[in-house]
């Protein structure tokens, strides 16, 4: 079977949080549980480092405004992790030029990460904190529930991952106000800080 289905929801699920991703897929790979990973996504070294980063992204990402700083970081992280897990994917499987599978794997991750952002943005404009923490949580465990459903059904998880993203992009659409309110916010608050050095 082409291990494009697997590229796609790798690529979608890096685009959310990809130190999960790795962590995931390594630990899947080295318990045996799956035979697709590749053997540089079981090392030791690799597994501990995303490890440490999915710990420190999970408490970045629940806290306002710095989930949204900790997302700009990883505008281009995601991606580069996105496409780099999807050409290790089809390396392994051979059904996929590596190229092919590492755009698809990126540009998934890309859009994905576009929406985790900006619904991140939209959230920031309540002032209680729970929906952040709500949100990460059900952003965590949709991750690690498509991934290791990937692994036993990769074309269903794809589909799954699909919907989603589209999903998502139509959220994004409505929430695009209290997006350009949050920018506003934090273009008012660099001006406030710019300001008040300037007057020292």
């Amino acid at each position: 079977m082409s291990v494009l289905p697997l590229v796609f929801t790798s690529g979608w699920a890096s685009g959310i949080n990809a130190y999960a991703v790795v962590l995931l897929f390594g630990i899947f790979g080295a318990t045996g549980l799956t035979d697709e990973v590749p053997e540089s996504l079981q090392r030791t070294d690799v597994l501990v480092a995303a490890g440490v980063l999915f710990l420190c992204e999970a408490v970045a990402d629940k806290i306002p405004y710095v989930d949204s700083a900790w997302d700009a970081v990883h505008t281009v992280v995601r991606p580069v992790a996105g496409a780099v897990v999807a050409a290790l994917l089809a390396g392994e499987s051979g059904s996929l030029p590596e190229l092919a599978a590492a755009a698809v794997g990126g540009s998934t991750a890309l859009m994905s990460h576009l929406v985790k952002a900006g619904t991140r943005m939209a959230v920031n404009t309540s002032p209680e904190p729970f929906s952040n923490v709500a949100v990460s949580v059900a952003e965590d465990l949709g991750v690690a529930g498509i991934i290791t459903f990937a692994v036993f059904n990769p074309v269903a998880a794809a589909v799954i991952a699909a919907t989603l993203l589209v999903l998502g992009l139509v959220i994004l659409v409505f929430l695009a106000s209290r997006i350009r309110r949050f920018l506003r916010r934090r273009a008012q608050r660099h001006e406030e800080k710019r300001m008040a050095g300037a007057g020292r």
